[in-house]
């Protein structure tokens, strides 16, 4: 009889025969990507909608890189990489801004962007070069150490399937824009808020507007006016982080503490801001162009940006068609948030920022009004000035005393470090401004200047002591809901050699876009039909903007200047 046949090895044999043939290292270079993304999802996520949406992310970028290169080691050390840096930028985001990336910040991103980064950070370009130098023979060693090929056609059915999972709870679990303030969830935010904005973009574009309609400004052939009375210097001072502290229960201030945002006739106003905690350049937009941050919606945190080039209405191009000059000091590069492109669109002239001034890191107050006292002395006699002074000596952080040698005399009320170094930095510059005026007496004695400050937005502290028992989702809420207590700050105008006209517009309380019309106003400035029809709506609105009803009156005037011409591309 024959030996019964040799069946040879088990299935699991074969199994435990291919793993030792392929490799230890091998098959770990294909699970420690994804068993580390499993570890930063438990890091990063918070909760089942997070992860989920982590998940799906996470597969969208692996077979996204698996369909171009068929190796899964690769493709998953390509996205864990992408992954770490989008961490990492968010986290940076979050310290300055106190907001964390999201898709619009990828469909923002251009060479301005770029040079502004290497500009601020000089170590970032070799850090760059040094991470390449680094990676590219990883990556080539995973390429070699890969043992797997994945057909392109099923990995393309899935990252189509994960894509279309991810769409469909997006829509159906929208992302909340207040949650953008929390320091967590990455990855999800990023991934979910390309959802909504890509959605926004099909919908309205940029920007929000009315329909096309058969209304139209009258705008003038000629671009001038004829002012009655002589037209004064106009001081516009964009006083960084600052409004009255004792809106927070509890707070202890020097004694005197508050003049400082009272007008010459000795009333204190309320500027609403369309910013909290960081994004100066809402408010820049706001006062330059005379326009609402918030008919951009989602693309709101870009807004100079996309005006930049689009936008050419504003108060500098206002006084330009009336005779001044106009020019700005700015305190950083003027590349960030295309700081000197979207100035100049608005009708600024000569824009100096940081380097221009030779300004080294943060300056005081003073700095910034010596230098504008010393541009102001170049103009020509007869020719009145417009001159934008953006400060920034009270940017956080206040947990470091900034320039001790400066008002040595100060003695802290006794609150927590923090606050108490800004109060301090707030008594420099109302000690500083005042030092200007003295400046502007003595040096042009008889010239009349019209003089408007305003706080851009509050310290990034202020939610905290104004709602002390309420947590950061809360008050992330209540941020997206605009609540006035948490945007309000002052504006205060002061005059020299000049008597501010007295209008209905100079009201006690007005939105951010209002104060534009109100320095023409208080100047005696004849109104543009722009300018004219945004008056009707404060009036009618009584100082509110873009809340007044539910947005359609900014939308209408949105409107109008597109058929102007005024705004175009958005």
């Amino acid at each position: 009889m024959a030996s019964a046949p040799n069946p040879g090895p088990s299935a699991a044999t074969a199994v435990l025969a291919s793993v030792a043939a392929l490799g230890i290292w091998r098959l770990l270079a294909v699970a420690a990507p994804h068993l580390a993304a499993l570890a930063l999802m438990y890091e990063t996520e918070t909760d089942f909608g997070s992860r989920f949406s982590f998940a799906l992310a996470w597969g969208i970028l692996n077979f996204f890189w698996i369909t171009l290169l068929r190796r899964p080691a690769l493709s998953g050390a390509l996205s864990l990489t992408l992954v770490v840096v989008l961490v990492l930028l968010s986290r940076l985001k979050h310290d300055v801004v106190q907001m964390t990336v999201n898709f619009i910040d990828l469909m923002m991103i251009d060479r301005d962007t770029v040079a502004f980064l290497f500009t601020i950070f000089p170590n970032l370009r070799w850090s760059v070069i040094l991470a390449g130098l680094v990676t590219l023979p990883l990556m080539y060693a995973l390429w070699w150490l890969d043992p797997f090929r994945i057909r392109r056609l099923p990995a393309l059915a899935c990252k189509l399937a994960c894509l279309a999972a991810l769409v469909g709870y997006s829509l159906y679990h929208p992302d909340e824009a207040w949650r953008g303030y929390y320091d967590d969830g990455y990855l999800s935010k990023f991934f979910r808020s390309g959802v909504s904005s890509v959605s926004d973009f099909v919908q309205y574009g940029f920007m929000e507007s009315a329909a096309a309609t058969d209304e139209r400004l009258n705008v003038p052939l000629v671009d001038s006016c004829h002012p009655a009375g002589r037209r004064p210097n106009i001081v516009m001072i964009h006083d960084e982080s600052s409004f009255d502290i004792r809106a927070a229960q509890g707070i202890k201030v020097p004694q005197g503490y508050g003049s400082h945002f009272k007008s010459w006739d000795g009333r204190q106003r309320t500027f609403l801001a369309e910013s909290n905690g960081g994004p100066s350049w809402f408010t820049e937009y706001n006062v330059l162009a005379g326009l609402s941050s918030r008919s951009f919606g989602r693309f709101a945190y870009f807004v100079t940006r996309i005006a930049s080039n689009r936008v050419e209405r504003g108060l500098p191009l206002a006084l330009r068609r009336c005779g001044y000059d106009t020019m700005s000091l700015y305190p950083a590069n003027g590349g960030f948030m295309a700081a000197r492109s979207f100035q100049m669109t608005t009708g600024i002239e000569r824009f100096f920022d940081s380097k221009d001034l030779h300004a080294k890191d943060v300056e005081p107050d003073g700095f910034f009004y010596d230098k504008a006292l010393q541009l102001m002395g170049q103009q020509p006699p007869n020719k009145p000035l417009f001159t934008f002074i953006y400060l920034g000596a009270n940017h956080f952080p206040w947990e470091t005393r900034f320039r001790p040698d400066l008002l040595p005399n100060w003695r802290a009320p006794g609150n927590v470090a923090s606050i108490d170094e800004y109060l301090r930095r707030q008594a420099m510059s109302a000690e500083q401004y005042k030092a200007f005026v003295a400046g502007l007496k003595k040096n042009f004695p008889g010239e009349p200047f019209l003089i408007v400050r305003y706080g851009d937005h509050q310290p990034e502290f202020a939610p905290a002591i104004l709602e002390p028992g309420l947590d950061e989702g809360a008050i992330g809420k209540k941020l997206d809901a605009y609540d006035p207590r948490l945007y309000a700050t002052y504006y205060a105008i002061d005059a020299v050699n000049f008597e501010p006209v007295r209008s209905e517009a100079v009201m006690d309380t007005i939105d951010g876009p209002y104060l534009p019309l109100v320095i023409q106003e208080a100047a005696g400035i004849p109104l543009d039909p722009s300018f004219a029809e945004q008056k009707q709506i404060m009036l009618r609105c009584k100082g509110v903007f873009y809340s007044c009803k539910d947005g359609a009156e900014a939308r209408r005037l949105n409107r109008l200047l597109i058929e102007a011409g005024m705004i175009r591309g958005l």
